[in-house]
């Protein structure tokens, strides 16, 4: 599993190491899986407003992994955006990726006015008329319906930090998995891609020796 030529050469300081760690930790990779489970078990059961479930949850490893990081390069070379691309091979270099998205185009009948229109029905006729496909994410999203979805990501991320998995939150990878159909039915997503190293690849910063 030690990455290819290609991708070796775009991969940040230090993580061609990591990578080919990989393949001698097959004890922490399942257990990586098994806390991948254990996030999504948390943002199911995360406190929903009025008890209406809207959020989905995906697991992605293996070759999908690649699939979303490519898509996150694409999308980064198009956008001239580089923490996409950064993003990507965190994502490249991880065991799992966790996908948390919600369903933010439905409506509870409030009118709370906290999604920028003063009824639900307006902000609902405002989704209906929007061009899907044209924006990362697809609004007007329900507040307490994005408010959800950030609950149930800190109760994943939550879970993993209890489990010792190094993690980020990231829109990059939510974004790309949106866009791949990944995850489906969601206006907003993240990914929280999980890592079992001697270092944290989110976060390290390369030591000169």
């Amino acid at each position: 599993m030690v990455a290819s030529p290609g991708i070796r050469s775009r991969l940040l300081p230090g993580f061609i190491t990591w990578r080919a760690q990989i393949a001698h930790m097959s004890a922490e990779t399942e257990a990586v899986k098994t806390v991948a489970g254990l996030m999504a078990l948390a943002a199911r059961t995360a406190p929903k407003a009025v008890g209406i479930d809207s959020v989905t949850i995906e697991i992605v490893i293996g070759p999908d992994l690649e699939k979303i990081a490519g898509k996150m390069t694409e999308i980064g070379t198009e956008k001239g955006l580089e923490f996409f691309r950064i993003n990507a091979n965190q994502v490249r270099a991880c065991e799992a990726l966790v996908l948390i998205g919600v369903s933010g185009g439905k409506t509870l009948g409030l009118n709370c006015g906290g999604c920028g229109y003063p009824t639900c029905r307006d902000m609902a006729e405002a989704g209906a008329a929007g061009k899907p496909g044209t924006t990362d994410y697809t609004g007007p999203n329900c507040t307490f319906k994005v408010t959800d979805l950030g609950i149930a990501v800190g109760s994943a991320v939550k879970t993993a930090g209890n489990h010792n998995v190094d993690n980020r939150v990231m829109y990059t990878a939510g974004v790309a998995a949106l866009d791949l159909g990944m995850i489906k039915n969601c206006t907003i997503a993240y990914g929280i891609p999980l890592k079992a190293s001697g270092k944290d690849i989110f976060f390290d910063v390369p030591i000169e020796h």
